[in-house]
C-alpha cells in the first residue's frame, strides 16, 4: 500500500475483523499504524458488533486504540442527507450512512475498511478511499 492516509475508518465488518484478529486486517492495521493514521469507529458501530459471543476483553482493548465518533443530532441530519443524495433509505442503510458521515468529517486523506464497498461508494462518493475486506 503506497498511499498515505491521515485517518482510517472501520465499519462494523472492519471492527469485527479486528476483534476476531483476522490476519489480513491486522496486517493492514499495522501498515496504517506505521504511517501514523488515526483509527476511527462510529459509536453505533460498537452497538452493531456487540453480541453474546463477542470477546468483551478484545472489544475493550480494541476500542481503547480508536477514536469513537459520536452520532449527534447534527451528524444524524448529515447522514440522512447522504442517504437522500444516494437515493437510499431505511434501516438497512442507516448505520452505513452514519459511518460514511463520520468518515467525511475526518482529516484527510481518509480510507475506510468496509465489507460494503458498493453502498459506501454511493454514500461517500470519491472522497473516501474504500478498502474491501
Amino acid at each position: 500500500m503506497t498511499e498515505r492516509f491521515e485517518t482510517v475508518v472501520l465499519d462494523s465488518q472492519g471492527l469485527s475483523a479486528w476483534i476476531a484478529q483476522d490476519r489480513g486486517v491486522l496486517a493492514m492495521l499495522q501498515v496504517f499504524h506505521a504511517m501514523g493514521a488515526d483509527l476511527v469507529v462510529g459509536a453505533n458501530t460498537i452497538v452493531e458488533v456487540t453480541h453474546a459471543r463477542v470477546n468483551e476483553a478484545r472489544l475493550s482493548r480494541t476500542l481503547s486504540r480508536v477514536k469513537v465518533e459520536p452520532v449527534t443530532g447534527q451528524a444524524a441530519r448529515a447522514a440522512a442527507k447522504l442517504l437522500a443524495q444516494a437515493a437510499l433509505h431505511g434501516h438497512k442503510y442507516a448505520i452505513d450512512a452514519t459511518v460514511a458521515e463520520a468518515a467525511l468529517r475526518q482529516p484527510g486523506p481518509v480510507a475506510m475498511l468496509t465489507s460494503d464497498v458498493d453502498d459506501m461508494a454511493k454514500l461517500c462518493g470519491g472522497r473516501v478511499r474504500l478498502i474491501a475486506i
